[in-house]
């Protein structure tokens, strides 16, 4: 009887280390859901979001496909992670390639058409405050945009970045 508690609470503590504990990792929640989807943000822009509805944004300075927010940056801007294996998935709407970068850390980060994509801590679901935002880390000054739907920054209607992305 011992025995048998002791392997079915064995089996309990082992699912419960697979769950994602990160509920606001962006990849695609088990079961289906794209890693990516537009959805209305405050203020009636269409955006690029998470599965989890945080607005996805960009940094200029890594529009080459070049990884550059790292250690202290990575406290303000959250990898978009990629499904642990396959690629990321788009709904509907959402314009541009997706596809995945392997960080230093071995973690895989979401691109779209090459250019690394993140999420802002200080974001909430449907919530746009990092748009445009300049920040310095490590001797590098980033400048965020957030991924509008239609290939077209939210704010400003154009611009010539990775799928058309307002830079």
């Amino acid at each position: 009887m011992r025995r048998e508690l002791l392997i079915g609470l064995l089996g309990l503590a082992a699912l419960a280390g697979c769950g994602d504990s990160d509920s606001g990792s962006g990849a695609a929640a088990a079961g289906g859901g794209e890693t990516v989807r537009v959805a209305e943000a405050d203020g009636g822009e269409r955006v690029l979001v998470d599965d989890a509805g945080a607005a996805l944004y960009t940094a200029e300075q890594e529009a080459d496909g070049k990884i550059r927010c790292t250690a202290g940056c990575l406290a303000f801007w959250l990898p978009l992670r990629a499904p642990a294996s396959g690629a990321p998935t788009a709904a509907d709407g959402v314009d541009g390639e997706l596809g995945v970068i392997e960080r230093d850390d071995g973690t895989r980060q979401v691109t779209l058409d090459g250019t690394p994509v993140y999420r802002f801590s200080d974001d909430a679901p449907g919530q746009v405050t990092g748009d445009g935002l300049e920040d310095d880390f490590g001797g590098t000054t980033f400048t965020w945009r957030v991924l509008a739907a239609g290939g077209e920054d939210a704010d400003d209607g154009g611009g010539g970045g990775p799928g058309g992305y307002g830079y």
